[in-house]
Order: structure tokens, then C-alpha cells, then sequence
């Protein structure tokens, strides 16, 4: 049941990504990332009450929300940045490192200990990233020189250049780093609560972290812009709360290094929408890419 929850989770968050990039070609990052996650809180709320409410609260639950939830305004800034100003078929597959990370802080934070099994994924999804950037389009937006000029193409470490010289990937390797650290801190929210209450009470800070931006930014703007593409952020909005709303169901059932493993699965659907909805290019060295993170998945999956 929890693969079920998971797998559904990869596939919303798709959904989510692809929903959002095109919103940022009106929209700024800070307008993106307020809209869907109030639009999620609002979408949640009816599911909380006719399922019984605010659940008790143990104490750990707010130390946990003060903490993953302050990391998580910073991790989903850096997201919604990246995958505007570059190639979603390029970045989104990059946040598969988080398993990698999880394997180092899941034993710290809540004590879990990772298999040899999770370890073999782990580098499957690490040498599924490496392919994935060996044909890279880097974004028109990001403006970038090619890093396989001038004979680079053969050389081993010209994938890694290329993730370097993305600003786009440089941001998301830094939010697959936060998020192997929120994970834990939403394992343990769940835990303490509720899978629903604790969604819903991420998103409620997430959004306040963005008020700032939004409003105080260019308060003569106010929401005409939020308004003027109400439809597709309602969308993107209904996307993020079903995903995350599995997410958490999944996570009461299983590791968390498997939970977000079968969850990043969404980079196989990423390539895919890149290509045939924002006509990105290296449709096959990304799919081939995204097919060694799926080996990495199963492997992770197997007990």
C-alpha cells in the first residue's frame, strides 16, 4: 500500500512541476509558490474537518514544524526557481540525489538504517543523474555557453560541468540536500500528528514565508496577477495538496528513504512532459537516464 501511495505521489508531483513551469513564464517564483500552496491549505481544509478534525498534538510535532517547515520555504524557493529558468527535463530528474542524502541523515535524525539494497538504489539513481546530463539543452533563459565545446564532449567529467554550469541544477542539487534533511523532519511531524493536519500546516507556513515577497515586494501589483492566472495556479495547487497528501500517508507506513526513492519516480514523467509539452531537447539520453533511477527505485523498494 504505501509503494500504491508513493507511486501516486510521483505522479501529481509531475503534474505539479509541469503546471507550475508554465505559470512561471507570467509569474515570478515567490507569486508561483504562494498561490499553490494556499490553494492547497483551502483544497484540504473540507478533507480534515469530515475526517475528524485537528488531531491530538504530541510535542515534538512543533519543534518539527518550526524546523522542516522554515527549511522547506527556503528548499521550495530554490525549486520553483530553478525549474523556470531552466530545462524541467534537466533539473527536476536532479532532486533523485535526495535518496543518496537520506542514506546519511535518516539514521541521525530518526534512526533509520539504510540496507545494502538502499545503497545499490542509491547509486543507481546517482549514475541515472550523471546520464541524464550527458546531452544536456541548457535553458535559452539561463543564457549558458556549451560545456562539451571544444572536445569536452569525451571527457568523463563533462556531465558534472554541465551541473555546474546550470545555474538551474546548481539550484536544485542544493534543494535535494534540504530535502533529504526535511524528509525526516516530516516523518516525524507525521508521527506527531496527523499525514493531513501535517501537510496542511506546511503548506500554511510555506505560504506565510511568501507574503513577504509577494505583497510587500510590489504591493501596487496586489493579486491582479494571481488573479489573472487563477486557473492554471488552482491547478498546480490541487496537484501539490493531492501529492503531498500521499506523501504523508506513505510515510506512516514506510522509510522514509523508500517513501521519497519511489516518490522521485516523478523524474521519469518530468522528462517526458519536458519534451512533449515544452519541447526541450536529449528526449533520449534523459529518458535512458531516468530509466537507470527507476532501476534504483525498484532496488531501494525491495524488503
Amino acid at each position: 500500500m504505501w509503494f500504491f501511495f508513493a507511486s501516486l505521489t510521483a505522479f501529481f508531483e509531475a503534474c505539479k512541476d509541469a503546471t507550475g513551469k508554465q505559470s512561471l513564464k507570467t509569474l515570478d517564483e515567490y507569486s508561483v509558490l504562494f498561490s499553490f500552496m494556499a490553494v492547497g491549505v483551502v483544497l484540504m481544509l473540507p478533507i480534515l474537518w469530515f475526517s475528524g478534525g485537528i488531531p491530538t498534538l504530541e510535542p515534538n510535532f512543533w519543534w518539527a514544524l518550526l524546523i522542516g517547515g522554515g527549511l522547506n520555504i527556503l528548499a521550495f524557493t530554490l525549486y520553483v526557481r530553478a525549474i523556470k529558468i531552466a530545462d524541467l527535463s534537466l533539473t527536476v530528474p536532479l532532486v533523485t540525489l535526495t535518496p543518496l542524502f537520506l542514506l546519511i541523515t535518516s539514521p541521525i535524525i530518526v534512526n533509520e538504517r539504510p540496507t545494502l539494497a538502499d545503497a545499490l538504489g542509491a547509486i543507481l539513481l546517482v549514475v541515472g543523474s550523471y546520464v541524464l546530463n550527458i546531452t544536456p539543452t541548457i535553458s535559452s533563459q539561463a543564457n549558458l555557453s556549451n560545456p562539451y565545446q571544444n572536445g569536452a564532449r569525451k571527457k568523463f567529467w563533462a556531465p558534472l560541468l554541465s551541473m555546474v554550469q546550470n545555474p538551474g541544477s546548481r539550484l536544485m542539487l542544493c534543494v535535494a540536500f534540504i530535502w533529504s534533511i526535511t524528509s525526516n523532519f516530516d516523518k516525524i511531524g507525521v508521527v506527531n500528528s496527523s499525514p493531513l493536519f501535517w501537510a496542511m500546516s506546511l503548506f500554511t507556513l510555506i505560504a506565510g514565508g511568501m507574503v513577504p515577497f509577494v505583497f510587500w515586494r510590489k504591493p501596487s501589483a496586489g493579486l491582479k496577477p494571481l488573479l489573472c492566472q487563477w486557473r492554471l495556479l488552482t491547478t498546480t495547487g490541487g496537484f501539490n495538496a493531492i501529492a503531498i497528501t500521499f506523501q504523508m500517508l506513505a510515510l506512516t507506513m514506510a522509510p522514509v528513504a523508500q517513501v521519497i526513492a519511489v516518490k522521485r519516480m516523478s523524474a521519469l514523467l518530468s522528462v517526458l512532459f519536458g519534451h512533449f509539452i515544452f519541447r526541450e531537447k536529449g528526449l533520449r539520453a534523459r529518458l535512458l537516464g531516468a530509466s537507470i533511477m527507476v532501476s534504483g527505485v525498484v532496488m531501494m523498494s525491495l524488503r
